[in-house]
């Protein structure tokens, strides 16, 4: 399957050269050296451009100047190195540019029912009967040919077909390796079957090519279970939508439907595209983009997001961006191009499998050519009780260099880390955290310390009424009507807290307002029923003549947006408090009820006359359910430390740092500051991750290892800043994305660790006869691919808490 579009036109000499790009799906590409091998053949054609090929995608990107090659011509390149472009072009290049299709990924394989895997079928029986006659019904197994004065029984014939069936597609890939100048695994099996079958090892040459056939099937078909979790991924985005054109329902593709238009989703339908819900009420599952286990109540002026499945209403959205521009097309790009970038890791690797092939074949051949020219007569060992034999013939020492040759292929170490990054990249992303890149994976599970921003991160970042306390014989219900009822008047957000808890609280008719007017700094006031009422931090009241029994404190403020450190509880109005009557506390509030209420880092609306009190109600940005447990967790996984970072105030920072249970806490700071506090975590305790809100706190974000974006669905700052995203509003992620990536970081080490040991162990039994090729190809190559497979899928089971 392919694809063309128009590229960016370039400058080539007085014009500009038109550019295509043919994105293919090439399946059987699954591992490093396949690509290499590709890359070279797609290199000698003239006027391709670049090329970008995914192994973990099982996809190629090819960039190419049509006026000098074709697509067809690009096709032909990767076929030439052996491997099937499924879907290959069947018309020319300019119609299939308008065509559409898209190769994200390769489509799922056949793998046990495909031509290669019936010739291994074939090659299985035969060998299963060659090995019957050979052992077993010896009497039966009589010459029936001769070549070369040598006679060839039942068994040789019946290995020489499994051969023919099952090593014939391994010689073709060598020869193709061999034409593309890779040493890889294909050249190097089919060297060995050549070989062995050259000089009479018809058991050995037959058994290999099986094996090897069998353990290519296998490793296929974990790369694609390893691809069925970007593909699931993939296949969240609705292709249809259903769409109000000229006042009627029109079923369209999703790619057709305009920025403005409405989409209409039913109960069950997936969301089709991002947008804006116009009318109709749900609870949508937005589990898919945000990881939000509970589903989400959706009303009119709420943003909804492509991929998201309404639960049980019916919705009317607008749509606000076209299908390949919505929140889950850009987290599904920005997943593949985080499997396209090479980790630090990777590149060791590659560049350790570069030496270690050649290494190795080199001591293939040394193993072959060496010991029979200077063993004269066997030697028999007993070690650890096994019959070691050193004997000098060509046959035995020939066979064990074709058994070095197998564990020469350094496939299970080159991707082990490839198919980690892979699972646990696509496994966050289904769980709401975006991470950019498998360098930031590792990165993160190795941070010593997390820095967390306190306002939108730990808290809500939206102040909300926490406490109401009325005054003497005042009910709740007369302190909010008042509260209220002079609030209405005011846009601050203090007047907006109070009068959402009001209409919460069933408290709706609220007394007339007159002479409304703003205190500077203080509060408000305002008459009703003609008598004056204030609103206002306790100083006001004070200054009225009350004598209140609360904290004396630097700042009466509302918590700060932990960004500029200001202390927004100031009116902007002017005002005078005009002379009343002074009055005392005459034991209105209880001795320590309001220093109780400002020790917890909320600011404090007295509501009163000049002369009596009506109570007082605190108001807080309220800290987030998840943030405690989240702290928590965060320390028993090992970060060493962790401190939340504000513009705020000291008392309020303070009491949300006691109420969190963060290490440290750091007040009062700037953005720049926020930095420099960064910059001394590092220096006393190693590598920092910074948890913001992906805008405000960009410079911390971008000094420390990792930042990490708060909330960033639908935001595409955040989306762009960040090097990790928390989809959707949930610091409660923070711990699972470290266990993941602290995992991952584990996995790593274990399968690269384990595969060396492993064929370090083989190499080492080689020499000492202990180790077959058919050991060499079960444990060496077959086995250890599949076990760093099965190693690496293991992060797809790790899941945040709920």
């Amino acid at each position: 399957m392919t694809e063309n579009s128009d590229s960016a036109g370039q400058a080539s000499g007085s014009g500009q050269r038109r550019e295509l790009t043919a994105r293919l799906a090439v399946p059987e590409m699954d591992c490093p050296s396949c690509a290499q091998k590709v890359d070279k053949s797609l290199q000698r054609i003239d006027g391709v451009v670049d090329t970008t090929l995914q192994p973990t995608t099982g996809t190629a990107s090819v960039t190419y100047d049509p006026d000098r090659t074709s697509d067809a011509d690009v096709v032909k390149a990767v076929e030439a190195a052996g491997y099937e472009v499924v879907g290959g072009p069947d018309s020319d290049a300019d119609e299939r540019a308008d065509s559409g299709d898209s190769v994200d990924i390769a489509p799922p394989s056949e793998v046990w029912t495909s031509p290669r895997a019936k010739k291994t079928w074939i090659g299985a029986a035969l060998v299963t009967f060659g090995l019957l006659f050979e052992f077993l019904l010896t009497a039966q197994n009589v010459a029936v040919a001769g070549v070369l004065g040598s006679p060839l029984h039942v068994a040789d014939l019946l290995f020489l077909g499994a051969v023919a069936a099952s090593g014939v597609p391994v010689v073709r890939s060598g020869y193709y390796s061999a034409k593309n100048r890779s040493l890889d695994i294909d050249l190097l099996m089919g060297t060995a079957i050549i070989a062995a079958t050259g000089i009479g090892y018809f058991v050995e040459a037959a058994t290999l090519a099986v094996l090897f056939s069998i353990a290519e099937m296998l490793e296929d078909y974990a790369m694609d279970r390893a691809r069925d979790s970007l593909r699931e991924l993939m296949e969240l985005s609705p292709d249809e939508a259903t769409v109000m054109r000229d006042g009627e329902e029109v079923t369209v593709p999703a790619d057709e439907v305009e920025v403005g238009e409405t989409v209409v989703v039913r109960p069950g339908d997936k969301i089709p595209l991002d947008g804006t819900v116009i009318d109709g009420e749900s609870a949508v599952d937005q589990s898919p983009i945000t990881g939000e286990s509970v589903p989400v109540d959706k009303t009119a002026g709420d943003e909804v997001y492509a991929g998201a499945i309404n639960e049980e209403g019916y919705l009317e959205v607008e749509v606000t961006s076209t299908a390949g521009d919505s929140t889950l097309s850009r987290i599904i790009e920005m997943v593949q191009g985080a499997q396209a970038k090479k980790t630090d890791t990777e590149q060791f690797v590659d560049r350790f499998s570069g030496y270690y092939t050649p290494v190795v074949v080199v001591l293939a051949i040394l193993t072959a050519a060496i010991p029979p020219l200077v063993i004269a007569d066997p030697v028999t060992v007993d070690a650890a009780g096994y019959g070691v034999t050193f004997a000098g013939d060509w046959q035995t020492w020939f066979i064990r260099g074709l058994t070095l040759l197998v564990i020469a292929c350094p496939c299970a170490f080159v991707i082990s880390t490839p198919v980690s990054v892979v699972s646990g990249i696509t496994s966050a992303a289904k769980n709401g955290v975006l991470i950019k890149g498998g360098n930031y994976l590792e990165a993160m599970g190795e941070v010593d310390a997390v820095a967390v921003d306190k306002t939108g991160t730990l808290t809500k970042g939206e102040l909300a009424v926490t406490d109401v306390v009325p005054a003497g014989d005042t009910d709740v219900a007369t302190l909010l009507s008042h509260a209220a009822g002079l609030e209405r008047c005011s846009e601050h957000p203090i007047a907006t807290a109070i009068l959402t808890h009001a209409t919460e609280e069933g408290v709706n008719d609220l007394p007339d307002l007159t002479g409304f007017e703003s205190l500077t700094g203080k509060g408000i006031r305002g008459k009703i029923d003609g008598e004056t009422y204030y609103a206002g931090k306790p100083a006001l009241f004070e200054e009225l003549g009350f004598d209140l029994p609360r904290a004396r404190r630097e700042t009466d403020g509302v918590p700060g947006n932990g960004a500029t450190g200001g202390s927004p509880d100031h009116r902007s109005d002017g005002g005078v408090v005009a002379e009343e009557t002074a009055a005392s506390n005459d034991g209105a509030f209880a001795e320590d009820a309001l220093a109780a209420l400002e020790r917890e880092g909320k600011t404090v609306v007295i509501i009163g006359t000049g002369s009596k009190l009506l109570g007082a109600i605190a108001i807080a940005d309220e800290v987030r359910p998840a943030s405690k447990r989240a702290v928590q967790r965060l320390q028993e996984l090992g970060v060493e430390r962790v401190v939340m970072l504000t513009g705020d105030n000291e008392g309020t920072a303070r009491a949300i740092a006691e109420a969190v249970g963060v290490d440290e806490y750091r007040a009062e700071l700037l953005p720049d500051e926020k930095v420099d506090a960064v910059e001394e975590l590092q220096s006393e305790y190693g590598e920092v991750a910074m948890v913001g809100d992906g805008i405000n706190d960009a410079p911390a974000l971008a000094t420390a290892e990792v930042g990490i974006a708060m909330g960033a669905a639908g935001t595409d700052t955040a989306l762009e800043t960040a090097d990790i995203a928390l989809m959707g509003d949930d610091v409660g992620k923070l711990p699972y994305l470290y266990e993941l990536s602290h995992t991952a970081n584990g996995v790593i080490r274990q399968n690269i660790w384990v595969s060396l040991g492993v064929k370090f162990l083989l190499a080492l039994g080689v020499p000492l006869g202990l180790v077959s090729v058919a050991l060499a190809v079960v444990v060496g190559d077959m086995g250890m691919s599949l076990g760093v497979t099965g190693n690496a899928m293991r992060l797809s089971r790790i899941e945040p808490d709920r």
